[in-house]
């Protein structure tokens, strides 16, 4: 049995396919179209994951769409009459694209769909999952548990932000659900605004900036906007949000309580801010902590799994685990709403279909996160003649080597093998790799190769076998969803005298704060991706290899790709990101550039690939 998934028309569209319950390939639209957070049909991701697998469309059994349109519509509407007339100006801008595009949506897939291929009725096929039940399933199925408890946190699906689902063997049942307009994920994003990062989409910068701040606002939080519950339940004050009502995440009687109006994207970050990020930060970490322990007490499970937005909270994953209210995680490496494709095509084949569910209890169902398009040599090859490239081609044990020198001799890495990841991480398929023990490799790659802000930390790959030498880790971190803090032993002992007055991202960029430096967060934690031979092949081979030099296991490991660019896809992506910025070396499969011996890029051909993203 074949079945496609898909997420679409809201942000992060994607397609999925599983044959007789396996997931076969995966691919986010985004990485095509090099739209951000493209939401547009997944025709590219689709045609990807068919190629891959050599699927006619044809031989589709089922299409399964991630979510059910008319619920959102009735939220739209009951939202806008429990706040009449406050909610008109956003009733007034979302209804036109409702009307035209969402409210007859399945017309819309249905016709979608016939272009994909005709001649097919489409419409005997085309199954609809709801919001949460596709993330649960997303991160319930593929785990290695027969039974677990799964926690879905988001935004908002069609009414549910939080839900509580139970699975055991092949059924899935969500049990309690918090709804809208009282969502963490919401809570977040309304912080995420505040201090002048983009909704949907800077999120993760909010929480790499809270290690910077201290929780001074955390109170505040707790006393006006957000009531916790012991069991984790919550509701928010919405006297001080507008996001129900208006066109912003906050009002003015939000920006009284925190001291001001929102920072504006193009200033400069204050302490403030940084202390604004720390407090959301440990609010939602109370939260997701009280959840986990009520859920563990109401249910008995040994087992937890997480999807949606909120689960690539690495911080809270971290705690969460270290609370020891589970025995063990899973964590869905595409948790937002591209992993509700692959959630509602497991809908379909668990529950539609009643097909049952085989786990092995060790390894997961998401074979890395290797699931999406891979190139042959040759075709590398045409694409990079084509380019005008400059390249060597040799062989698995040269290309190691010659990568871990590139790396030991403190080059910025571009490496791309095999097939891509699916979800918002770089695994080691299309990562830039740097030399975790360069105490300038942080603002290096920061400013130089990805030009992002210089705050942003980086996160260490390490050999799986030496993670807890470097990491207060016990577990494995294959998707890089957990953060852990360096080992007292590889830290390098500060006192004051040692910050000399440093404040703020000085203290990351300014002291050594590790053997590892590059890696180290200024609180000493670190987003870890442990490496092992089984998943990681290749990937593994090169850290192994560099271990071997440098007797270190631990690198850099960032995506491939500039601030607010998606990820590298193809070779031609590739080469032109590798061109466009400060990067030293490409490996792409069997072939090597070096920047040195490439035609000098017309700087115009560079403003012009850079001026597609927001790097203001």
């Amino acid at each position: 049995m074949k079945i496609l998934g898909i997420s679409a028309y809201y942000h992060d569209a994607a397609a999925a396919l599983l044959i007789d319950g396996q997931v076969v390939a995966a691919a986010q639209e985004e990485r095509f179209t090099r739209k951000k957070h493209d939401s547009s049909f997944p025709h590219h991701a689709i045609r990807s994951c068919l190629e891959a697998t050599g699927t006619r469309a044809s031989e589709i059994d089922y299409v399964a769409f991630y979510d059910k349109p008319f619920l959102k519509f009735e939220r739209l509407l009951e939202t806008y009459l429990a706040f009449a007339p406050r909610g008109f100006a956003s009733f007034r801008t979302a209804l036109p694209v409702w009307v035209k595009d969402k409210l007859f949506q399945r017309a819309n897939l249905l016709t979608e769909l016939k272009s994909v291929q005709s001649g097919i009725d489409w419409d005997k096929r085309l199954l609809f999952s709801e919001h949460h039940l596709s993330h649960a399933a997303s991160a319930y199925y593929p785990s290695p548990f027969e039974s677990a408890a799964v926690l879905t946190m988001d935004g908002v699906g069609e009414w549910t932000t939080t839900s509580i689902a139970l699975g055991r063997g092949r059924e899935l049942r969500v049990m309690k659900e918090i709804h809208f307009p009282h969502s963490l994920g919401l809570l977040y994003s309304a912080f995420t605004y505040y201090t002048g990062f983009k909704v949907n989409s800077g999120e993760y910068k909010v929480m790499g900036l809270a290690p910077y701040g201290e929780p001074r606002f955390a109170a505040l939080i707790k006393q006006h906007l957000i009531d916790i519950k012991e069991d984790g339940s919550f509701r928010l004050n919405l006297e001080y949000f507008d996001y129900c009502t208006g066109l912003r995440m906050t009002n003015a009687k939000f920006d009284a309580v925190f001291g001001g109006p929102a920072r504006k994207p193009e200033d400069r970050l204050t302490q403030r801010e940084m202390d604004l990020a720390a407090s959301i930060q440990a609010v939602t970490e109370e939260v997701v902590l009280k959840l986990a322990r009520g859920i563990a007490k109401d249910t008995g499970e040994k087992n937890l799994c997480l999807a949606g937005g909120v689960a690539l909270n690495c911080v809270a994953n971290g705690k969460l685990l270290r609370d020891g209210s589970f025995e063990r995680l899973w964590l869905q490496p595409a948790a937002g709403d591209a992993g509700g494709a692959l959630g509602a095509a497991l809908v379909g084949y668990h529950l539609f279909n009643k097909k049952g569910r085989h786990a092995n209890g060790a390894m997961d169902g998401m074979r890395g996160g290797y699931l999406g398009p891979q190139f042959a040599n040759d075709e590398i090859q045409r694409r990079l003649n084509a380019a005008g490239a400059v390249f060597e081609v040799l062989d698995d044990a040269q290309i190691v080597q010659e990568s871990a020198k590139a790396l030991a001799d403190g080059k910025a890495l571009g490496w791309f093998q095999g097939r891509m990841e699916f979800g918002p991480r770089a695994l080691g398929a299309r990562s830039i790799l740097g030399d975790a023990r360069s105490p300038s490799m942080q603002k290096q790659l920061n400013l130089k190769v990805k030009y992002r802000e210089s705050f942003r930390p980086f996160a260490p790959a390490v050999l799986a076998e030496d993670a807890p030498k470097y990491f207060q880790l016990d577990t494995e971190s294959p998707y890089m969803l957990l953060v852990a803090d360096v080992r007292p032993d590889k830290r390098v002992p500060l006192d004051a005298s040692d910050l000399g007055g440093l404040t703020g991202v000085d203290r990351l960029l300014k002291v050594v704060r590790s053997q590892v430096p590059a890696v180290t967060h200024v609180d000493y934690s670190a987003r870890v991706q442990t490496v092992d031979p089984e998943r990681h092949g290749r990937f593994y081979r090169l850290m192994k290899r560099f271990k071997d030099k440098t007797g270190c296991p631990v690198i850099i490991n960032t995506s491939f790709n500039v601030r607010s660019e998606p990820i590298v896809c193809s070779p031609e992506h590739a080469y032109r990101c590798f061109m466009a910025c400060n990067m030293d070396v490409l490996v792409l499969e069997d072939f090597v550039l070096y920047k040195e011996e490439q035609p000098k890029a017309k700087q115009h051909e560079i403003d012009e690939y850079l001026a597609q993203f927001d790097l203001d």
